[in-house]
């Protein structure tokens, strides 16, 4: 298996070059939202282990909600991100963008305060790299080679249906081997692939092992030094921890009954900007940020909350649903301004109301315990409860937080997350050798599903780019 990595380069725009900057990034479109793959100063088609990429500039609109608690408006730089999803090393990654496109990051990157003609990119991409304090994979281990061989195999196995000795098979286990028979014919002739996965990197391995068991222990450490306390003191020690516990509870509430709700209907050009670069594939980016409610409370909270996500992302979500969530591909939460503001990132399937709606009906309280954290965000009870719950306040809040994206490239447009596990479980069944009548029934059956989704996608991709 081969594990996904992230990378994110920030650094501040110099004022006076981002008006050139907005127009070197638009020249890598083809169109607003519309990325060419083999655009000149970075071709993303070229990097085979690239999923996800964009180009973003953090042009944070919020930053006046500070004010609701009688604080100053902070004055914060605008800033340039470059950030993705990759096979493999993220810095492996980076080593090899620097070498490709040299030139083209160079002319990206001199728009940014501290990059000069001398500056070592490599170094400087490094240097400026920022980790997530969250980080979600679809499905861990899939990479670009097999989502692209997995949809190739897929069409191969449609067009061999449509030939005649497919036609005249109507036992599911002669089809199934027939269809097997001839794909590998195929990949033989080397008209396909079907690659073997490289095997698991030992150092990840043990890495995420140690990461695996890291968070536990702290868990159980921490239960056992209050047991111990408890049995040592007893009544004291429990009496203590009542009342620590239910002090955080009260002053938890106090916070929440007093916090401000910013969720006004946002402006029509800004929305319009954003419509804009939307729905040109069924999959969508999302970039949103915005700053924490004041205080070490607020803080702690929202650090705890992020390692428990990063934890269940990393080691229970790792099979393509986020919860009861199966639309986003890749997702992460970065912290930023020493820890003043969190910035929110997703590649999700679907339109953004369809986006926000899975969210609130079925992780409404994992939306709340994050989300409410953020100044603005509709009144929660105890992290869990209300918040996201009345919706049109929650999708005020978040498209006023949404910042546009002025570069977004996906390795496999038009296939969405769900898409790519089917495609996965047809190359699963071709590979078996031999299977059961029921496990053949399921396989061509899973295999003309795919065909009527993909012959409608075409129908929709024929309308959306004519």
């Amino acid at each position: 298996m081969t594990p996904q990595s992230a990378f994110m380069v920030v650094a501040p725009i110099e004022p006076s070059r981002e008006a050139a900057l907005r127009s070197l990034l638009a020249s890598m479109n083809a169109a607003p939202g519309r990325v060419n793959p083999a655009n000149l100063l970075v071709p993303f088609a070229q990097f085979d282990a690239l999923h996800v990429a964009r180009f973003l500039i953090i042009d944070d609109k919020t930053l006046g909600d500070v004010q609701v608690y009688g604080l100053t408006t902070p004055e914060y730089p605008r800033s340039l991100a470059f950030l993705g999803d990759v096979d493999g090393d993220s810095n492996e990654f980076l080593a090899d963008a620097a070498s490709r496109a040299d030139s083209g990051l160079r002319a990206i990157f001199s728009h940014c305060q501290d990059f000069t003609d001398a500056t070592d990119l490599l170094a400087w991409m490094k240097a400026h790299s920022i980790s997530a304090a969250a980080n979600y994979v679809n499905r861990r281990g899939r990479t670009v080679r097999r989502v692209r061989e997995d949809a190739a195999l897929r069409e191969a196995l449609e067009r061999y249906l449509d030939e005649p000795e497919a036609r005249d098979s109507v036992r599911p286990r002669e089809l199934h081997r027939l269809l097997r028979q001839r794909a590998y014919d195929d990949v033989s002739k080397g008209r396909l692939t079907l690659s073997v996965e490289a095997p698991t990197p030992l150092a990840w391995t043990i890495r995420n092992a140690i990461h695996l068991v890291a968070l536990p222990l702290v868990v159980l450490a921490i239960v056992a030094a209050i047991v111990v306390s408890a049995i040592a003191f007893l009544l004291p020690t429990v009496a203590a921890l009542v009342v620590i516990a239910g002090g955080a509870v009260i002053y938890l509430r106090r916070l929440e009954k007093t916090d401000a709700e910013l969720c006004s209907q946002v402006d029509d050009g800004h929305s319009n900007d954003l419509a804009s670069i939307e729905d040109d594939d069924v999959t969508n980016q999302f970039s949103a940020m915005g700053s924490l409610k004041p205080g070490a409370f607020r803080l702690l909270i929202t650090s705890l909350v992020l390692v428990v996500i990063d934890y269940a992302a990393r080691h229970i979500y790792t099979r393509g649903r986020l919860a009861r969530v199966r639309t986003i591909h890749f997702a992460r939460w970065v912290f930023l301004d020493r820890k003043r503001r969190v910035i929110f990132l997703s590649n999700y399937d679907g339109s953004l109301e369809s986006y926000m709606d899975d969210f609130i009906n079925k992780v409404g309280f994992g939306l709340n315990v994050v989300f409410s954290n953020g100044i603005g965000y509709p009144r929660a009870w105890l992290l869990l409860g209300q918040g996201c719950k009345d919706e049109r306040k929650f999708k005020e809040y978040l498209r006023r937080h949404q910042m546009p994206t002025q570069v977004w490239y996906k390795a496999y447009p038009s296939l969405t997350a769900v898409d790519l596990e089917r495609n996965a479980r047809l190359r699963s069944g071709l590979e078996s050798p031999s299977l059961s009548e029921r496990e053949a029934q399921e396989w061509v059956s899973l295999l003309c599903e795919a065909r009527s989704i993909s012959a409608t996608s075409k129908v929709w991709s024929a309308s959306a780019t004519g």
